[in-house]
């Protein structure tokens, strides 16, 4: 049976969107997710809604507790994830607004545990080594581009996204560097997260919402965060009208 979890779905437990909707805490052996879980059911798709960042956007984005909020959809049996995020541009095509299907990452993080496996068993055959070659579900990624399109909103089919510490922004340097590297945008929170889905074997895929060009332009001002929250309110309904049509095609 299909259950469909969805980890920063602002806007979808909305009790007029989620149906049969109870709030539940859960406690994992890597200790408590960053916010209890609203399960119930959106159309003919059963959920399981996590905020990353708490209810009240209390944790940062190095706090989180990334094993905990994945064991945590795990144990309830979830067979997808379907994740959202704000994130900077790094390119001039991505403009404010934008959505961006990403299909690749780059782990810029240095404080953060990136995996369930603290200790291997004895023997060289029981190590656990992840793939991690394409780690967007290909399944997911296409379910969402194929509903971006029947929507008609402005998004990229792919993109690369670089994951920072935070929560300080980054310099002139740093995003320029980014660029070089590869990345087409830039945020906080995509790594471990998608680490652990696919070491915990959930299909995952996310979404990330342009709101700034970080600072790497130098035409405009540095990103600031009352900027973020400005276009991420105002776009945010894009993001849940994809994740509406998208459940209802998993």
């Amino acid at each position: 049976m299909t259950k469909i979890g969805i980890i920063g779905g602002s806007g979808l437990d909305d009790p007029k969107l989620i149906k049969n909707a109870k709030s539940i805490s859960v406690s994992t052996p890597f200790g408590d997710p960053t916010s209890p879980l609203t399960i119930g059911s959106i159309g003919e798709k059963e959920v399981v809604i996590l905020a990353r960042h708490g209810k009240q956007h209390t944790f940062p984005p190095t706090l989180v507790n990334y094993r905990a909020n994945i064991h945590a959809l795990k144990s309830q049996n979830c067979t997808h994830i379907l994740a959202t995020t704000a994130c900077g541009s790094l390119r001039n095509e991505i403009k404010r607004g934008d959505l961006v299907i990403l299909d690749q990452f780059i782990d810029f993080t240095r404080f953060r545990p990136i995996t369930f496996f603290e200790k291997f068993e004895p023997g060289a055959e029981n190590a656990k080594h992840t793939p991690m070659a394409d780690p967007f579900s290909d399944f997911l990624r296409l379910k969402l581009i194929v509903s971006a399109k029947e929507l008609k909103l402005p998004f990229h089919e792919r993109g690369t996204v670089i994951t920072i510490e935070g929560p300080r922004f980054s310099t002139r340097a740093e995003s320029r560097m980014f660029q070089l590297w590869g990345a087409d945008v830039v945020n906080m929170s995509v790594a471990p997260e998608a680490i652990l889905a696919n070491e915990a074997g959930i299909p995952y895929a996310a979404v990330a919402m342009s709101t700034d060009y970080d600072c790497w332009k130098t035409d405009e001002a540095p990103v600031e965060w009352a900027e973020i929250l400005h276009i991420f309110g105002r776009n945010v309904e894009n993001v849940t009208k994809l994740l509406l049509k998208t459940i209802q095609e998993i």
